[in-house]
Order: C-alpha cells, then sequence, then structure tokens
C-alpha cells in the first residue's frame, strides 16, 4: 500500500527519485500513465494487469469507454529504475502533468501519484475545504468510516 506525501524535483532530463519505500512496492518494473487531475499514475505491474483486466470489460461501444481506454493506455510507459533510484519520466508524460522543477509524489493505496507542486498544492487546498462533503458522497457507495 502507498501512503504519504513527498516532496522532490525532476531535473532538466525529466528524471525524478521516488521515495525510496514507493520503490520498493513498485518493484522493478512499473507503469507510468495520464492520470485523473493532470497527475500521473503509477502502478506496480502486477495492479496495472489487473486495472487492463477492468478496462477490457468496458464496453467498446461506448464513446466515453473508448476515449479514456485510448488515452489511459496510449500515454502508459513501461519503466525501471536507473542506479540513482531515479525514474525517467517521458516527455509527453511531463507535458500532460505539467512537471517542470518542483513535484509532489503522493501515495494513494494502491498506486502513486506524480504532481506538479503547485497543482497539488491548489488540488489539495480545493479538497481540504470540502473534505466534509466529499465524505458525505461517498456514503451512495456505501462506505464509513
Amino acid at each position: 500500500m502507498f501512503l504519504g506525501e513527498y516532496q522532490h524535483s525532476i531535473d532538466d532530463k525529466g528524471r525524478i527519485i521516488i521515495p525510496a519505500k514507493f520503490r520498493e512496492a513498485l518493484g522493478s518494473d512499473f507503469i507510468i500513465t495520464r492520470g485523473l487531475d493532470n497527475c500521473l499514475f503509477v502502478y506496480p505491474r502486477a495492479e496495472w494487469n489487473q486495472l487492463e483486466q477492468k478496462m477490457k470489460s468496458l464496453p467498446s461501444m461506448a464513446a466515453n469507454a473508448r476515449a479514456f481506454t485510448r488515452l489511459l493506455f496510449s500515454g502508459a510507459s513501461e519503466c525501471e529504475w536507473d542506479k540513482q533510484g531515479r525514474v525517467n519520466v517521458p516527455n509527453h508524460l511531463r507535458e500532460y502533468a505539467r512537471l517542470e522543477k518542483d513535484c509532489t509524489v503522493i501515495g494513494v493505496s494502491s498506486r502513486v501519484e506524480i504532481w506538479d507542486k503547485a497543482a497539488w498544492e491548489e488540488y489539495s487546498r480545493q479538497s481540504q475545504d470540502s473534505f466534509n462533503e466529499i465524505a458525505e458522497k461517498l456514503v451512495d457507495f456505501d462506505f464509513n468510516f
């Protein structure tokens, strides 16, 4: 399970250090792809395989399902660590997430997310302002704390 929030920088070559405990859980073979809210999603291979199976069950005749599947898979890159524990984030993904220098790496249960630091701070601030409202809406999913 991935937990926590960490501040890192992306270098001029597009490399970022991922926290050691995240690297260990991600393993040597992992996937980075477009995420929601203009961040990047990073999945361990096993989790990616499970997601792929779920995506196969979406109705191919539904335009939204096709669009989402296309964007998720076409943006995906198989990645590995360099000797310093960095990952090279492909240019198209850096552009999508607007990653230039300061980044925030967060753990979100079964995946890691990489955010532009300012974008994460804004998203986090807005979400915290409505945290109670968001929690109340989860009742519709039969979810309780």
